[in-house]
């Protein structure tokens, strides 16, 4: 189980990502299509905002316990979480392989 503190914290993260991923988008485009002028006021703008308002910024947790590594984004369970249900067979469609 991870702490609720860093779980609270990448919810805060991706409250700000929300916020922010509309101007962002608009500012990447204007980065990639714009000129010379306008490049640079947009990257200056895009470097003013904050920093947990890049998506990059959060972290991808098992939804159950919170675990931060070995995540299996398909079925949003860390790698420890996965095999436990699985074995249990709380996951459709998902069976142990045998050979």
């Amino acid at each position: 189980m991870a702490k609720k503190s860093k779980i609270a914290a990448n919810e805060r993260r991706k409250a700000v990502v929300r916020r922010h991923a509309g101007r962002r988008a608009e500012l990447k485009e204007i980065i990639r299509t714009g000129g010379p002028q306008e490049r640079a006021d947009a990257v200056r703008e895009l470097a003013r905002q904050p920093r947990d308002a890049s998506p990059t910024r959060v972290r991808n947790r098992d939804s159950i316990d919170g675990r931060p590594r070995g995540h299996l984004s398909k079925f949003g369970l860390s790698r420890v979480r996965f095999r436990e249900m699985a074995h249990r067979g709380e996951l459709p469609g998902v069976t142990k392989a045998s050979w």
